[in-house]
């Protein structure tokens, strides 16, 4: 079948009502097949993409902050201490978004936990639109769209990791970080075209969209299963996987899963301990602490000095670049995802990452020690290869699997108490690298990127030493791995 016949089923497939649960019969074999692949793809896509609309608010909101702080500054009146307070703000509201949405989740649902991120977001963002002189709003603003990164940070990966088939679910799950670079260069590119107000107005119409996807796509059929609610899991199966298709299987693996989940003891927080749930959480919890480690908060950052020694003077235009390489990387990443394999992508993707910190670190250790700071051009360009090949390589892996690899290893049963943990600790470690980065810096400019590079380097390490290859495998088969 080829690209033109399978664009064609994949909208035929999107057609059919999602929670129907009387369907049409094909007499024949291959009709059903047909059918099957119709459901399993264009479905799958188009519960993806909806959902997507919640990372594309996560990037929009990490965006917004840096095209905006001359003006805001200006109109507010804000000290640069201010405008610093509102910049973190969301941070904060991340951490407390990434401790609730796993309880959130579990109670009303993978769709519910959306509704109650998006709903703050347009509140935070008419909030920010609409704050005067008193900067009190602007901060409350701030802390609600934070709490909704934290809360779809850790949502959109389940929902996705529960509702993709296994042949899709690599590159549907790269769709959420991929958006996240959406938003990230959208904020960039439209701050360099309207105003700090108009730019909060336009934040918050992916939130909107998202409140009236959510309204017509199907629940994750594996958390209907874990509540017990089995005419709509298998409801939401079928309009998962298509009318015709053969779901017997996939339906019998994930009620075994379920089974044996509910007949062991309820589950406490001190059973994290035992291997079966250690293990999982501990790679989940070490791939996403990796990623922050490794320094991608310095090299966006610093990545505007960087950008302006190597003879680019605006540094929208800097941060509008480093964006577009972003998207276009892991765009790319989703594609290659299901052909290569999470580990092999995240072990080129760290060691390039570590290759690049340390040429950086070096540009910088040459031209404070070996030339006149007349003379630094030739390690201005060094520098400023090193921070775009680091981009590449940092989207070709590192900036989407780790949260792929957590969604799909965590036993249903403790994924949303473990998802939560591994969730702060990324939003914990991130502010930890926003926030010490400066005292690094002023330190040693080019020791800061050899750490980082140290760090990147011990992530090849710890991905050839503990994380399972996960691509073609059920989460149940990669689950029951770690028993």
């Amino acid at each position: 079948m080829n690209y033109g016949e399978n664009f064609e089923n994949a909208i035929d497939g999107s057609k059919q009502p999602f929670l129907q649960k009387s369907m049409p019969e094909k007499s024949s074999s291959t009709h059903g097949v047909s059918a099957m692949f119709r459901g399993s793809t264009a479905t799958a896509i188009l519960c993806t993409l909806i959902v997507a609309m919640g990372p594309l608010q996560f990037g929009f909101t990490i965006g917004y902050s840096s095209p905006v702080q001359d003006d805001i500054t200006s109109d507010l009146s804000l000290t640069v201490s201010q405008y610093s307070l509102f910049g973190s703000l969301s941070n904060v509201g991340a951490m407390v978004g990434a401790i609730a949405s796993g309880k959130i989740a579990d109670c009303i649902g993978r769709k519910g936990a959306l509704i109650v991120a998006a709903i703050p977001s347009i509140v935070g963002w008419l909030a920010i639109a609409f704050t005067k002189q008193n900067a009190l709003l602007l901060y409350v603003g701030r802390l609600l769209t934070g709490f909704a990164m934290g809360a779809i940070s850790f949502t959109v990966p389940v929902y996705i990791a529960e509702i993709a088939p296994k042949h899709l679910r690599g590159a549907l799950g790269t769709v959420n970080q991929l958006s996240i670079t959406i938003g990230i260069m959208l904020a960039y590119l439209f701050g360099l075209l309207v105003s700090w107000r108009l730019l909060a107005v336009i934040g918050l119409v992916p939130s909107v969209l998202l409140l009236i996807g959510l309204c017509i796509i199907p629940e994750s059929p594996r958390w209907l299963a874990k509540i017990g609610r089995e005419s709509d899991f298998e409801a939401s199966l079928r309009a998962l996987r298509g009318p015709d298709a053969d779901i017997s299987v996939e339906e019998d693996e994930i009620k075994t899963a379920v089974e044996a989940n509910q007949q062991q003891t309820r589950f406490k927080i001190s059973d994290l301990i035992e291997r079966r749930y250690a293990l999982p959480l501990t790679i989940g919890i070490g791939l996403l602490l990796l990623q922050q480690l490794s320094g991608i908060n310095a090299i966006m950052f610093y990545g505007t000095y960087i950008f302006k020694s190597a003879g680019v003077s605006s540094s929208k235009v800097a941060n509008l670049g480093l964006g577009a390489i972003q998207v276009v990387m892991t765009a790319f990443t989703a594609w290659l995802m299901d052909k290569a394999g999470r580990r092999l992508l995240l072990m080129i993707s760290a060691g390039g990452m570590a290759i690049c910190l340390f040429l950086v670190g070096l540009a910088f250790f040459l031209e404070t020690h070996v030339t006149a700071a007349s003379d630094e051009t030739p390690y201005s360009i060094l520098a400023l290869t090193g921070v775009l090949v680091y981009i590449v390589s940092f989207s070709l892996g590192i900036g989407a699997i780790p949260w792929i690899i957590m969604s799909e290893i965590l036993p249903v049963n403790v994924k949303d108490v473990g998802g939560s943990i591994a969730t702060l600790i990324n939003w914990l470690s991130s502010f930890a690298v926003t926030m010490t980065v400066n005292l690094l810096l002023e330190w040693s400019t080019s020791g800061t990127f050899w750490i980082y590079a140290l760090v990147a380097a011990f992530t090849v390490l710890f991905v050839a030493l503990w994380v399972p290859e996960t691509k073609g495998r059920t989460l149940e088969e990669i689950q029951s791995s770690f028993q």
